[in-house]
């Protein structure tokens, strides 16, 4: 081997949680080891029934809870006081209800928000401003304000507040719900488009079928089940046995074919 060519070492995992067990103040415990590994660009799915712990996990991603034991690790980033700003940027956070993350006059001034206290300003904020509003087709209605915006409107403007701090990691909670047919295929064609890693938390099974190629069961404070969506779904054993119920009539095989 010529020793002055050199190999450029694979990006790490997006994602790496390993022995990850945390319980709440009350003494509830909800996470009992939690292992999982995402790769860079993938969609994966996160499924299980209420209850199962998949808030709880949502929420040691970016250092919001502390994990009691195990660890978490974004882009090759230790989670921990040392970079936990730049975990924060890296993991965007797209939470159910679009009201609980726009609170500004404008659609450009929600956008902007995040950028601007991260201390980017003048043309470089303006330009992330436009392309994370162009990402999710809303650099039209910039000037409006996100009240006078649809619900599907709004989560796309909620999406483009995370795209604008430019993430690692796409964490999405319950992106399809209350929307029109309309507005969640144009919200699965936005988010087959983006370069990000996508972490997709649902109830919505034929939507994960349709998005995420790769699925996680998470049940009882641990991974279940790690595999190809549509095989998991497949499963009438395994489905039943973590309470999770495919929509009367959808099949996931010849919805896997179809798609």
């Amino acid at each position: 081997m010529d020793p002055h060519v050199t190999t450029a070492r694979p990006a790490p995992p997006s994602l790496e949680v390993a022995g990850l067990a945390y319980a709440y103040p009350d003494g509830h415990q909800a996470l009992f080891g939690v292992d999982l590994s995402i790769a860079r660009g993938e969609r994966v799915a996160l499924l299980g029934p209420n209850g199962a712990g998949k808030t709880t996990l949502v929420l040691h991603l970016n250092g919001i809870l502390t994990a009691g034991a195990g660890t978490v690790t974004v882009a090759g980033l230790p989670l921990g006081k040392r970079h936990l700003a730049e975990i924060r940027r890296k993991v965007g956070i797209v939470f159910q209800d679009p009201d609980d993350q726009l609170f500004m006059p404008t659609v450009r001034e929600d956008v902007a928000f995040g950028p601007a206290a991260a201390g980017v300003r003048g043309p470089e904020l303006e330009a992330r401003v436009l392309k994370a509003l162009g990402r999710v087709g809303m650099a039209a209605y910039a000037d409006r304000p996100p009240h006078h915006l649809s619900f599907g409107q709004r989560r796309r403007v909620a999406v483009a507040t995370v795209l604008a701090m430019e993430p690692e990691i796409l964490v999405l909670d319950e992106p399809s719900s209350n929307l029109d047919p309309a507005s969640r295929r144009e919200l699965a064609d936005i988010l087959r488009s983006l370069d990000v890693t996508v972490l997709m938390v649902t109830h919505d099974l034929p939507y994960a079928l349709e998005l995420c190629p790769r699925a996680l069961i998470l049940s009882d404070g641990v991974i279940a089940a790690d595999g190809p969506t549509g095989e998991l779904l497949a499963d009438k054993d395994l489905m039943s046995g973590h309470r999770l119920e495919l929509p009367f009539g959808f099949d996931p095989k010849t919805a896997a074919r179809e798609g």
